[in-house]
């Protein structure tokens, strides 16, 4: 099977390969991950098989956290067992610290950095392994202002060999400058894409490429939720791009989102196989100077 997340190109986190078009794990968990119980889970040798087949088109990149989970499905756990029994290239996996949930699946507010290492460890154990490649702080809101006594925390753990290395999420520009005082960063992890662009409006996507760090963006297809509407006229634009390169919106908008420069990954999610291999052929699109004006002009 051709693989097709190559197409996209690659990146360096640190010394690890990744291929610029990668997986997001939170669906995995079915539909409890948001707090709803209702619907069946996802039946673990379909996700198995759905992963190896994101492995087989390319896929070497990861996103998941040990709060990725729904009443009877955990997205580590997913991961570990299609890891297992992958053959195939090496797979980095990125999580993320700092938030937590309680069994029950209720949030709490963010970790203390002494609690840190617990949620290290968890995601070491339902991973199955013996150090973390990717560790991101998650920043949660003015619950961590400065993140210099967690990233601190995390610093200490990547030196005792739990984490190979070390990324922020939700973060500002001085988190970033923050965090590299004391350890390197990797990757910045911000909500991000064609109707939300406050990375650009703060300076964290431009501060990233400045800085050779790669950017994440999630919900960058705008499927899972729209923290501001999309104006109608967008919308026209994007299906007009869509049908002069026989593409989907979806397609468009991943495509959008890796032009923005070469140190922008994207980790789109799904639990559909024919979403899936939509996905993975956007990194294949070429947008020329004409689409990208029309996505980017401003909204009447």
């Amino acid at each position: 099977m051709t693989t097709t997340a190559a197409a996209a190109g690659t990146w360096q986190l640190g010394d690890l390969t990744v291929n610029r078009l990668g997986y997001g794990a939170m669906r995995l968990t079915g539909n409890g991950m948001m707090g709803n119980s209702d619907g069946a889970p996802i039946d673990r040798d379909f996700a198995v098989r759905l992963l190896h087949t994101a492995f087989e088109q390319g896929v070497n990149h990861v996103d998941t956290a040990s709060f990725y989970f729904s009443p009877r499905r955990s997205a580590n756990e997913l991961i570990n067992r299609a890891l297992d029994s992958w053959r195939g290239h090496d797979v980095v996996v990125a999580t993320k610290v700092g938030p937590g949930r309680t069994p029950s699946g209720e949030w709490r507010t963010m970790a203390r950095p002494d609690e840190l290492r617990g949620q290290v460890e968890e995601n070491l154990r339902q991973l199955g392994r013996d150090h973390l490649d990717v560790v991101n702080l998650r920043r949660n809101g003015p619950d961590c202002d400065s993140v210099a006594e967690h990233f601190g925390a995390l610093a200490d753990l990547r030196e005792a060999g739990l984490i190979r290395h070390l990324g922020l999420s939700n973060v500002r520009p001085e988190h970033i400058r923050e965090a590299r005082e004391i350890a390197p960063v990797v990757c910045v992890q911000n909500s991000f894409g064609l109707d939300w662009r406050r990375a650009e409006e703060t300076g964290v996507l431009g501060l990233c490429a400045e800085l050779g760090i790669a950017f994440v963006p999630f919900f960058a297809i705008s499927g899972l939720r729209r923290e501001a509407a999309p104006a109608a006229d967008r919308d026209h634009r994007i299906t007009t791009v869509a049908t002069e390169l026989d593409a989907t919106p979806a397609q468009v908008r991943l495509a959008w989102t890796l032009h923005r420069g070469p140190h922008v990954l994207a980790i789109p999610g799904t639990t559909n196989p024919a979403h899936l291999t939509e996905n993975l052929t956007a990194a294949t699109l070429r947008l020329t100077p004409a689409h990208l004006a029309l996505l980017d002009a401003p909204t009447a």
